[in-house]
């Protein structure tokens, strides 16, 4: 019986072979959008599970008073070990590290890579999978190194390099050989090694890199990222008095009054972290996935209806002939569930093709077709059953309870009366259509701000490079000579060494007062360590002053550059009253004079507001990490072949790897352009789900109303009024979805909006715009295929049946 079914229903397909096509390809587009977001969210939600005892491990993370005095994700450098040590019934391991950026090289191979300085229990804490060395040795002794295979081929062209060195260039101006103990299989992303904005494949032991020591053991040192694996039963709220003991016993006054510790699994940090970014994210492209395969159903459930009406006679003729209304449901459920299941099939395929296209679109890995057995089968299967069931429910159901006699003459009220359904649904996929085409217009509207909005600086032309640290005195001046032969080039027309660029990633922060003042009405104040040539550089308006001094003029140490959010917060009335003066900063025993005041610029992303800014010389400390070039915008190849020449004549064994400042403000804005990016592909299905929609529904009602048209035409109507009449419906379904639709995505899209300090309006305008190309869309589909019944002979419109 079941193979009659099947077999029936695949002679009625073939019969109605462009409904058939409109049908299988719209849903199988909106399967296909589902199975990509599926297995993006999956992928999402199992990041950190298969870590080593993945219940059990915890991040330690900071709650500071004012957020400005330090990080999230790190707290101070021997807590964790502290942990272990005192409360071994409550810690069974922990794992600490410091993220530095360092040159790496081997032969004629020289790169700029994240590295991880740690414990020596990472591999034994975390069962990262080892392709060669023992876990529980690798990292014991100074001068050892563990490296994943991508590394190791990136070095040496093969994973067996147990033995082997590659050479560090440390923070003194020396370079470190280490002796390679593990060789890591390739790691999936993860909290630990993969927690932003570091990415490491390169791991040392603690205080083996010159310049870089003792950070591990410092109590006053708040950026250490720090983990712990609790014992068996141990939860949370038990760690709570201990960490409180420690603080008082270790922690300076300032750390006890402003430092709250707190921790969080794992298992939920990656989703829950950034004020849960991810979670809001996979939310987001959750609810357009939902929406998308809504779409996609409706279009089935639509023309099924409107397909199944029209056989109100092969019903009769079935009940007539014997049939009963168990094998009338069963013949109408297995068309759908026909449809439903050749949909699947060819979304597969579509998945397999655009899969590429969607992992570069996310920025993520989306596995393939045979990496998700059984999984990529079961949940196809399932997700086109139901929705075969949902399409095929009501000529199953419904038809199939019409008295025979009712059936044979093919006219029934409860038919009639299914047009109110049928334009519910597509009022609905209308609404979703728009809701998603608004949200897509202003996702996109903010992201471009973020890059045409003044920034207070010039990003065009502007680029970066990572330099060898030399943190020595006589380090400094060679650099500094090195930068100035580099300006030197007639293709740059700016050149300044910094410790910091405009990517959010701040050195430190102190503490900027008036002498007199109480040093606890201080403000807290972002510090950027720079020459004197950086605000040239960049393109950074001077309010008052000079940037530390004149051209040609000798350092002075005693001079600071603040930016006019510090000057108010200080209480100065104008720029100039603050030249001259003297403020004090935390930690330093002598005051400062204010040499220059800048404009505000944004030196994080749009998220926060311009911040209270110091600029100090980075001769205080003589710690550095760019050179930034402002170069020529004309013939870019060229300007960046000789600068490089250059810099490989200057520094043959440092890598250039150079950043143009658009690439690094990217970074800052990754979730958005995912999110702007998704959103706009989400566009572009919804806009074809809702074509084909239209396509297929006029098309139905143009053959089911042929002999109407030829009266109408015999009476007198004209070819426009012929149209008008299809397109009438649909514009009324567009009005009201326009009712729906926009209200929802304006409030919606609003509060999205207040997460940022700097955002768009919305205008009505937007909205305007959207409604005037959906509907032109609308129209001319609707035109294109009513115009050829409107020219139809009205002769041979009433000889159709």
């Amino acid at each position: 019986m079941l193979h009659n079914y099947f077999k029936i229903a695949w002679r009625n397909l073939l019969k109605r072979k462009f409904y058939t096509l409109v049908t299988i390809f719209g849903l199988s587009v909106g399967m296909t959008f589902t199975f990509l977001m599926m297995s993006y969210v999956s992928g999402e939600l199992n990041v950190n599970r298969d870590l080593r005892k993945a219940d059990n491990q915890v991040i330690i993370r900071s709650k500071w008073k004012n957020p400005d005095m330090g990080v999230d994700i790190a707290t101070l450098g021997p807590l964790a070990k502290t942990l272990k040590q005192d409360y071994p019934n409550l810690v069974a391991n922990y794992y600490r590290y410091d993220g530095i950026t360092v040159a790496v090289s081997k032969g004629d191979k020289h790169f700029r890579e994240d590295v991880q300085t740690g414990d020596s229990t990472l591999l034994a804490m975390y069962g990262f999978p080892l392709l060669h060395g023992d876990a529980r040795t690798a990292m014991n002794a100074p001068n050892t190194i563990a490296i994943t295979e991508s590394k190791a081929i990136k070095y040496f062209g093969k994973t067996d390099v147990i033995g082997q060195t590659l050479t560090l260039h440390n923070f003194m101006g020396g370079r470190q050989e280490y002796l390679i103990t593990a060789v890591l299989k390739n790691l999936s992303n993860n909290s630990v090694t993969h927690l932003l904005p570091n990415q490491a494949e390169i791991f040392i032991p603690f205080s083996s890199l010159e310049g870089r020591k003792g950070s591990e053991d410092n109590w006053n040192f708040p950026y250490m990222v720090s983990y712990i694996e609790l014992q068996d039963g141990v939860l949370i709220e038990d760690l709570k008095k201990p960490v409180e003991q420690m603080m008082q016993t270790h922690a300076n006054e300032a750390m006890r009054a402003n430092l709250q510790v707190y921790f969080t699994p794992l298992k939920t940090y990656y989703r829950e972290a950034n004020n849960g970014l991810v979670d809001k994210m996979i939310l987001t492209l959750s609810g357009i996935t939902a929406f998308i395969l809504l779409m996609a159903i409706v279009n089935f459930i639509n023309i099924s209806i409107g397909n199944s009406s029209s056989r109100l006679k092969e019903i009769g003729v079935r009940k007539v002939l014997g049939s009963l209304k168990r094998q009338l449901i069963g013949q109408f459920l297995a068309e759908s569930f026909l449809l439903s299941l050749l949909a699947m099939v060819l979304s597969i395929g579509f998945y397999e093709l655009f899969r590429p296209f969607f992992a570069d679109l996310l920025d993520k890995p989306i596995h393939s077709v045979l990496m998700l057995l059984p999984y990529s089968l079961l949940i196809p299967v399932i997700c086109a059953l139901v929705t075969g069931m949902l399409a095929g429910i009501y000529p199953a159901f419904v038809l199939s309870s019409i008295p025979s006699v009712d059936s044979m003459k093919g006219t029934l009220k409860s038919v009639r009366e299914n047009v109110y359904f049928r334009r519910l649904l597509i009022s609905s996929q209308f609404s979703i259509a728009l809701f998603v085409f608004a949200g897509a217009a202003i996702v996109t509207r903010q992201v471009n701000y973020f890059f045409n909005k003044d920034l207070g600086y010039q990003k065009e032309s502007l680029i970066s490079v990572g330099v060898p640290r030399d943190w020595t005195p006589a380090g400094l001046a060679k650099m500094e000579s090195i930068r100035n032969e580099l300006s030197g080039l007639k293709e740059i027309s700016g050149a300044s060494l910094s410790y910091e660029i405009p990517n959010g990633n701040y050195g430190g922060h102190f503490g900027v007062y008036k002498p007199g003042q109480d040093s606890v009405q201080a403000i807290h104040t972002q510090f950027l360590g720079t020459d004197e040539n950086y605000a040239n550089t960049y393109g950074i308006k001077m309010l008052a002053g000079v940037f530390f001094q004149n051209k040609n003029s000798t350092y002075q140490p005693d001079r600071i550059v603040l930016n006019e959010a510090a000057i108010k917060g200080l209480g100065y009335a104008s720029p100039g009253e603050a030249i001259g003066q003297q403020v004090r900063v935390h930690n330093l025993p002598n005051a400062l004079t204010i040499a220059g005041v800048t404009g505000n610029f944004h030196f994080e992303s749009m998220h926060q507001a311009i911040k209270p800014l110091a600029f100090v010389h980075i001769r205080g400390s003589n710690s550095y990490r760019y050179l930034s070039f402002r170069i020529s915008p004309s013939n870019l190849g060229e300007s960046m072949a000789a600068i490089e020449s250059k810099w490989r004549q200057l520094m043959p064994d440092a890598p250039f790897e150079f950043s143009f400042m658009d690439e690094t403000l990217q970074k800052l804005y990754q979730s958005e352009m995912q999110l702007k990016k998704a959103s706009q592909a989400a566009t572009v299905l919804s806009i074809v789900i809702v074509l084909l929609g239209i396509l297929g529904m006029v098309s139905l009602n143009v053959a089911r109303r042929t002999r109407e048209v030829g009266i109408r035409k015999v009476l007198g109507a004209s070819g426009m009024s012929v149209v008008a009449l299809f397109l009438k419906e649909f514009l009324l379904v567009m009005i009201f979805a326009v009712a729906v639709a926009f209200p929802m995505a304006f409030f919606l899209m609003k509060k999205w909006l207040q997460i940022y300090a700097y955002r768009i309006d919305i205008g009505w305008t937007t909205f305007a715009e959207i409604g005037f190309a959906f509907a032109i869309l609308i129209t001319a589909l609707v035109c294109l295929q009513t115009y050829k019944a409107a020219l139809m002979n009205p002769v041979g419109s009433l000889k159709s049946d």
